[in-house]
């Protein structure tokens, strides 16, 4: 993934319902936030805060909506439609199960309240300020758009995005996240914020007035019972009330922060005294007034004197640490006594020389090393060791001309490999990079090798012994005024290791501050001065450790009396500082602790590595809240990292989080680092997360560690091994399934084109380069990307020095070669994959076998299978069997025989493939060990699908249920699910059996819910409603709605528009077989609607017409269809100029009319369908079209025009009968021209004319019923009306004839006996 900017904005009920309430919300939040805009993190805009904090009679909103979008680009452009329906589609699947949405927001301290998928926008709701303070963090950070990567795009994702670039970016309406937090806070009933104006207070703590000024934080309550609202002045304690202030409420941190701090910290010395223009300053200033020293800890000034500020200067500070540039002494100086000089400058970074920014250093050998081990570990390619099974399945592979350029790459390809096979020669496995050491060993940055301290034996103290020689060591030791390194271990030694590590030959702790205590009076009487200061900090340390606060309290301020000189042992003041700020807050003397724990903080600024010397975090939030009151931005960063330093010291990583998480904000709203390394933070950060069991928020920090500028290979790799640490937490993998996620990717990517891997050097970075390009090819290859694949391992080959002898095993190597060989035939390219293993092959000793030797040959057998060389490839796979039949390596030499098998299948010769197959199945199960199923299940289903062909289907099924067992055990699911298609095709096609195919079908959709692919599951769903509708039962139909209505649901959430639309209209089509009629027209008119929503017209036409077809094709409420035909399908066939659908429509609306008796209306779609025959020069539409109109007419009455359209059609049928329906059909038609001619036209002669016609055909056709009303027919006419006595008794006795054969007792010629015949043809149409 291409490299972003730092600030990387990226950031439930029914399934219908959901989407309303999130509509409802939208609108709501719309129409109070009409002017809001869209912000990348939470504002102190006083715009929508400013003004007068009223009681809760304001209404507050309650929803947040959280925007998403698919961006793409460095430029954060919006992605195309087609990616914007795919977030559309993924939160659709979470309005059905927001499961995975609910986690995620738990995690992102919020509330989930509904998704509106359509408009892309997720709504949030907050019970806390706290709640808010976390998810704006998180916002401003970037972590909510990787969060919402890794929840809504798919794991491709993260492969495809190396080069595109794609993203989703989140963004929040700011004024409705800060009216929310105004509410919140206003329910909690008191607040801190900063006045919006300049205002008075009515004082109920003096006499006077309260006034503060505008931007003063002070501590605010809300009004109770009429009163006003109660203020809290932060600065010196004073109280006042005001009806109605304007104020302002601080930034969620800050409010967090104020109201964890304990009120003797919070109230009193918070506004700094002094007017200094910088902020952080380095550099010279010049005293402006005269100062004498205090005390040995300060430094005396004249006006005009230049000093050095020693470290940094804060401005709204007391003191400063500072040196006299013309005497060179150090000591504190007040900051209110000094002024910028033209030398004093503002400070770039918070960090003084010399003092490291980070929290842990990386050493990057170590982290290479444990890196390389890792992805050795979860990337185990067995291509090397075990044979593949040539299930690859590609035509005309052999016959893909290559161009000039690609002969060139290959011929290049192949000259890169063969120069790695000869430096392999000289090469052995003790070459190899070893891995030792962990992650574990990274260090503290420390300032040299700390000498052990010395240690001291404690004599017993005797009353009136003034023997001073056992003091001696311990008086030499602790003289003297500069810093020593075994002074600085002894001043972080808490109580007890104190007594028990410097001092020994005690029993307890009150023995040695008796020792200490007499050693102190004698150095107080031999003048030893720092000697004297030394011992007063360490009985002070142990009384405090022994809870006796006030002598410790007293020994402590002795120390800082004792030295004449000023104090260059830093350290020592420091720590003397430290503990007596701590002893001040506990015997709650405030003011001492103000005015100690200033002094403090100029020589935290003045000296490097003086954190440790802390006793608790009191000063440090002290600190922060001076900072937080002063609006001093770098004093406030500078402070949240020396709290997260401390608390990470002391491993408590919870409370490290809030103040790290600060840090960063600060240094992303500032656009500045100050100093730190943002890439270093953030992997704290992540480390932090993934302790807390963050894993969104741990594997987003690693991300944006990566992503930082000043990332360098050792954090990118740190970044790496944060997410293979969180990615199964994040996916619920187990770590028997571990492998390399695709998460990895951009972590692989970004690596391997590091400068410090692509510049190589040493050995250590071309293994890793290799490691590195193996696991991302193999991540490629996994999601079907197999020509990036390529693509990588032929880069690291090209890129493999020639200077230098390969740094990887002689196996390991022939490993890569043999899986780029196998991506080569993967890709379609079997004649690379062969020179490739044909130099492998030549590179191996000539006259002894090796296993991997035929794993070569059976790869090389498939190579040439795949070049159509069947005769070779064969030859290749005995010669693989030979030497698995040498080695007895069973699993392989069951793939190779089961190769054999599918190259003879192939081959066409079925016999010798059904023996190859059937001796692989016998020497897989005689495997005890596991592993082998994959390869054993697609024999099995190969072989089962030979047996089907060959009719042997009970051989068939027993393969397919015993690969599907087998799958089962296994737990295989690609491979169950291959096995139970197999199973529901055969019940349902080659055997059929209902409720077998049934069962089958069933367990696919279970399968098909494991592996997420709700569009394949819902496609099933569909397939199994069918299976039931043909068992045509009442209970059968109604598991089909079940089914039907399963499935509608699936491709609601898809947005699969036309699947859901057929859903909508199966479902009507199931109720009305079970006549719940008042339910079809509901769900049919659904199905019309999202059908007209896609827009496609076909789609539309082809979906009213099936509509139709569900009453045209039933016995009952026929009369409905032709609403769908006539109103709705035809208008669009003939808009869309559909001539085909117009047609079908035409005929189905004639006939639909026919049956209805609408002879009228029908007669205009039978010429219309007539013409469209006509047109398109169908002879057997145009056909049916004249057969309808003769009929229509006859049925209207009018008998010329009826027999005008029976004759046409007759002019239409074949001259050659070549089927008994052809002439039967004869038979009728002229039968009828006789029927309408004698009975309706009266004309005798020419009826008899179409007797006789249809009595030939009759007799063609040897239908003897039909001869025997002909010839009745006939001799009634000749008998009655053309009076010709000879014909009339030929055809009476031809009828007396039929009639006996066929057992009719009587026959009738009398005239009135035809008037009727007719009747059937004008009701039926026939």
């Amino acid at each position: 993934m291409s490299a972003r900017s730092d600030r990387d904005i990226g950031g439930c009920g029914p399934r219908r319902k959901s989407a309303t309430d999130g509509q409802q919300h939208r609108e709501a939040a719309e129409k109070s936030n009409r002017h809001s805009r869209i912000v990348p993190g939470f504002s102190r805009d006083a715009a929508s805060l400013k003004g007068t904090v009223s009681t809760c009679e304001e209404n507050f909103p309650t929803a947040l909506p959280v925007l998403l979008d698919v961006v793409r680009g460095p430029e954060r452009h919006p992605a195309d439609e087609q990616s914007q329906e795919m977030l559309r589609g993924k939160l659709r699947i979470l309005q059905a199960d927001s499961t995975e949405v609910n986690a995620l927001f738990t995690e992102l301290s919020t509330h989930l309240i509904s998704i509106n998928s359509e408009e892309k926008v997720i709504f949030v709701t907050f019970k806390t300020f706290e709640e808010i303070w976390k998810f704006t963090t998180y916002y401003t950070l970037g972590f909510l758009g990787r969060c919402m990567e890794n929840l809504l795009l798919d794991q491709k994702f993260c492969l495809t995005s190396l080069e595109e670039d794609i993203a989703i970016e989140v963004s929040i309406q700011d004024d409705t996240l800060n009216l929310m937090y105004k509410g919140i806070l206003m329910q909690e009933g008191s607040l801190f914020a900063s006045c919006s104006t300049n205002q008075m207070f009515d004082s109920s703590t003096s006499g006077g007035d309260l006034y503060l000024e505008q931007g003063d934080i002070a501590h605010f309550e809300p009004p109770f019972l009429g009163s006003g609202w109660t203020v809290l002045c932060l600065t010196d304690g004073a109280r006042g009330t005001a009806p109605k202030p304007a104020l302002e409420p601080v930034i969620p941190f800050h409010q967090w922060f104020l109201k964890s701090c304990a009120e003797s910290i919070l109230v009193g010395n918070g506004k700094p005294a002094c007017d200094f223009t910088l902020q952080f300053a380095r550099g010279t200033c010049l005293a402006t007034v005269e100062y004498d020293a205090e005390g040995p800890d300060e430094l005396s000034v004249a006006p005009g004197d230049r000093i050095i500020i020693a470290g940094l200067l804060g401005s709204c500070f007391d003191w400063f640490l500072g040196r006299k540039e013309a005497t060179g002494e150090v000591g504190l100086v007040k900051t209110s006594l000094v002024k910028p000089s033209a030398d004093t400058y503002d400070s770039a970074d918070i960090f003084l020389d010399g003092e490291e920014g980070t929290f842990f250093s990386l050493q990057e050998d170590k982290v290479i090393e444990e890196m390389i081990a890792s992805l050795k570990k979860k990337s185990q390619n067995d291509t090397g060791q075990k044979y593949k099974l040539d299930m690859i399945s590609y035509q005309d592979s052999d016959k893909k001309a290559s161009s000039s350029k690609v002969d060139t790459q290959q011929a290049d390809l192949k000259r890169n490999i063969q120069r790695i096979l000869d430096q392999g020669k000289d090469s052995s496995s003790d070459s190899v990079v070893t891995v030792n050491g962990t992650l574990e060993d990274s260090v503290w940055p420390t300032e040299a090798e700390n000498p052990s301290p010395p240690c001291f034996t404690v004599q017993p103290v005797v009353e009136g012994n003034n023997n001073t020689e056992n003091f001696i060591p311990l008086l030499s030791f602790l003289e003297g005024q500069d810093y020593k390194i075994e002074f600085g271990i002894m001043y972080g030694l808490s109580s007890e290791l104190l007594a028990s590590s410097i001092f020994t030959g005690h029993s307890d702790k009150d023995e040695v501050i008796a020792f200490l205590g007499v050693a102190r009076e004698t150095a107080r009487k031999k003048r030893l001065l720092w000697s004297q200061t030394r011992l007063c900090f360490l009985l002070g340390k142990l009384c405090a450790g022994r809870l006796k606060f006030s002598q410790a309290r007293v020994y402590f301020e002795e120390a800082l009396s004792v030295p004449q000189e000023g104090f260059t042992d830093l350290r020592l003041l420091a720590s003397i500082y430290s503990n007596l700020v701590a002893i001040y807050l506990l015997l709650k003397n405030t003011e001492s602790f103000f005015a100690l724990t200033e002094r403090l903080v100029a020589l935290l600024l003045g000296i490097p590595y003086c954190l440790g010397c802390l006793e608790d975090n009191s000063a440090l939030k002290y600190i922060l809240k001076k900072a937080v009151l002063s609006h001093n931005k770098m004093a406030e960063a500078w402070a949240c990292h020396q709290l997260a330093k401390h608390h990470w010291t002391r491993a408590e990583g919870v409370r490290v989080v809030p103040y790290l998480e600060r840090l960063l904000v600060l240094c992303a709203e500032a656009q500045r680092t100050w100093g730190i390394s943002p890439s270093h933070e953030y992997l704290a950060l992540g480390r932090l997360y993934s302790e807390l069991q963050l894993p969104h928020l741990s594997v987003s920090s690693a991300r944006r560690a990566s992503m930082q500028p000043s990332a360098t290979l050792t954090d990118c790799l740190s970044s790496m091994g944060i997410v293979l640490d969180n990615v199964n937490r994040l996916f619920g993998i187990t770590e028997q399934e571990a492998s390399i996620p695709p998460q990895v990717a951009p972590y692989l990517y970004q690596a391997l084109f590091s400068n410090e891997v692509q510049g190589g050097g040493s050995d250590r970075y071309h293994v890793l380069s290799h490691r590195l390009t193996v696991c991302l090819c193999q991540l490629f290859c996994k999601h079907r990307m197999v020509g990036h694949a390529i693509c990588h391992m032929h880069t690291l080959i090209n890129n493999i020095p020639t200077s230098q002898r390969l740094r990887i095993s002689v196996p390991e190597r022939n490993s890569a070669l043999i899986w780029l060989a196998w991506l080569h035939i993967d890709n379609n390219q079997p004649h690379v994959a062969l020179d490739i293993l044909d130099s492998v092959l030549a590179s191996m000793p000539e006259h002894c076998t090796t296993p991997q030797e035929g794993v070569v040959l059976n790869m090389r057998g498939v190579a040439l299978r795949c070049m159509g060389d069947l005769r070779r490839a064969a030859e290749s796979y005995q010669a693989a069997v030979d030497i698995c039949q040498e080695y007895e390596d069973m699993p392989n030499w069951a793939v190779a025989q089961a190769n054999l098998g599918l190259l003879c299948l192939k081959a066409g010769a079925k016999g010798l493939a059904q023996r190859h197959l059937t001796e692989a199945v016998q020497l897989f199960s005689e495997l005890n060990e596991k592993g082998h199923e994959a390869n054993f299940i697609p024999v099995l289903l190969e072989l089962g699908q030979h047996y089907v062909k060959q009719q042997q289907l009970d051989f068939g099924k027993g393969c397919y249920e015993w690969a599907l067992l087998l799958a089962i055990s296994a737990d295989l699911l690609d491979c169950q699910l291959t096995a139970t298609k197999q199973l529901s095709r055969l019940y349902g096609c080659e055997s059929p059996e209902q409720a077998q195919c049934i069962i089958y079908s069933q367990h696919q959709v279970q399968l098909l819910r494991h592996t997420g692919d709700r569009g394949q599951e819902g496609d099933a769903l569909v397939a199994i409603s069918q299976l039931y509708l043909t068992l045509v039962t009442e209970r059968a139909y109604r598991a089909a709605l079940d089914f039907t209505k399963t499935s509608l649901g699936i491709f609601i959430d898809l947005g699969c528009r036309e699947k859901e639309a057929w859903g909508w209209l199966q479902a009507g089509k199931i109720y009305h077989l079970l006549d719940q009629t008042e339910l079809v027209d509901l769900y049919i008119q659904a199905a019309q609607d999202v059908a007209l929503s896609t827009g496609d017209t076909k789609f539309i036409l082809k979906l009213l017409e099936a509509a139709g077809d569900i009453f045209f094709n039933s016995n009952h409420d026929r009369d409905k269809a032709i609403t769908f035909y006539r109103d709705r399908a035809l208008p669009i066939a003939v808009k869309s100029s559909s001539v085909r659908s117009r047609l079908r429509l035409c005929n189905k609306l004639t006939d639909l009319m026919l049956s209805l008796k609408l002879y009228g209306e029908a007669v205009e779609f039978a010429q219309t369908a007539l013409d469209i025959s006509i047109t398109l020069g169908e002879r057997l539409n145009e056909r049916v079209a004249y057969h309808r109109l003769g009929s229509l007419y006859h049925s209207l009455d009018q008998y010329e025009l009826a027999e005008h359209h029976y004759l046409k059609t007759l002019t239409l049928c074949p001259t050659t009968l070549q089927f008994d329906e052809e002439t039967l059909y004869y038979v009728r038609v002229y039968q009828t021209l006789g029927d309408i001619i004698f009975n309706d036209l009266k004309d005798p002669f020419d009826a008899a004319g179409y007797y006789h016609l249809a009595l030939a055909a009759a007799m063609d056709l040897g239908n003897k019923r039909s001869q025997l009303q002909l010839c009745t027919r006939l001799a009634t006419i000749y008998h009655n009306f053309l009076i010709d006595r000879e014909l009339s008794l030929f055809f009476y006795q031809k009828a007396r004839a039929f009639a006996a054969e066929l057992n009719v007792r009587r026959i009738n010629i009398s005239p009135d006996q035809q008037c009727s015949s007719t009747a059937q043809y004008k009701t039926t149409g026939q």
